[in-house]
């Protein structure tokens, strides 16, 4: 079991399904991202540059898209918490995984044109 895997696997079932819908989201809009553990939680890179983390915690999933995934889309990431560079996604509510694809998509397109 990959160090990702073996992350996933801690959680309850529930979340574990979601945190592998977005990792599968994350591997199919970025299928040359590189994927290892960063900071204690999955995190993706292009171009040897940062593209997004996801983590679980006890009542919502983390998401962090650096702080211009986040400018981007603010005004649909409006209702949900938010930190510099980061968003909480309550698992209370659906999570909004079209959502997280369109900022992968534009994070991809980001990180291909710093270079």
């Amino acid at each position: 079991m990959g160090k990702i895997e073996e992350y996933i696997s801690k959680f309850p079932k529930e979340v574990q399904l979601h945190l592998q819908e977005i990792r599968t989201i994350i591997k199919k809009t970025a299928p040359m991202a590189t994927e290892q553990m960063a900071y204690g939680m999955p995190g993706y890179k292009t171009n040897g540059k940062p593209l997004v983390y996801f983590a679980a915690y006890k009542s919502h999933i983390g998401f962090y898209a650096t702080p211009s995934g986040h400018e981007t889309f603010q005004k649909e990431l409006s209702k949900y918490k938010q930190g510099k560079g980061s968003v909480q996604f309550p698992l209370n509510q659906p999570i909004p995984f079209e959502l997280i694809e369109q900022i992968v998509r534009f994070r991809v397109e980001e990180n291909a044109n710093l270079n």
